[in-house]
């Protein structure tokens, strides 16, 4: 049997930008990206935590030390700049590799820098 897991998560972004005239994704600070072991392109599940929205997406790598958290295309009328963000990827395993996970939780101040 196959599980999906949590993989990474990153809690507490905070929106800089919202680009409804974009194709689509969010734009994240490779260095956040690095720290969460979030690779670009990668799909992800991002959870607003002030009005409860939640949509699917995937990872376009932002400017190193930007601290750079844009929501793109359709998803940016879900959200508001400066609203908060759980930003979570999950990975498909099978029961071993699931019973000894330890996901990479990265938790960010109110600036987008690693607490």
């Amino acid at each position: 049997m196959k599980r999906i897991m949590l993989k990474a998560k990153i809690h507490r972004a905070k929106i800089t930008d919202a680009n409804i005239d974009y194709e689509g994704s969010i734009e994240i600070d490779s260095r956040l990206l690095k720290a969460a072991d979030i690779f670009p392109f990668e799909q992800v599940q991002v959870y607003d935590i002030n009005n409860g929205n939640r949509f699917e997406t995937y990872v376009i790598e932002g400017k190193a030390g930007s601290g750079i958290i844009s929501v793109n295309g359709a998803a940016a009328r879900l959200v508001s700049i400066n609203d908060l963000l759980i930003i979570a990827s999950y990975a498909l395993m099978d029961e071993d590799e699931a019973g000894n996970i330890k996901p990479k939780v990265i938790k960010l101040d109110g600036k987008n820098k690693l607490q």
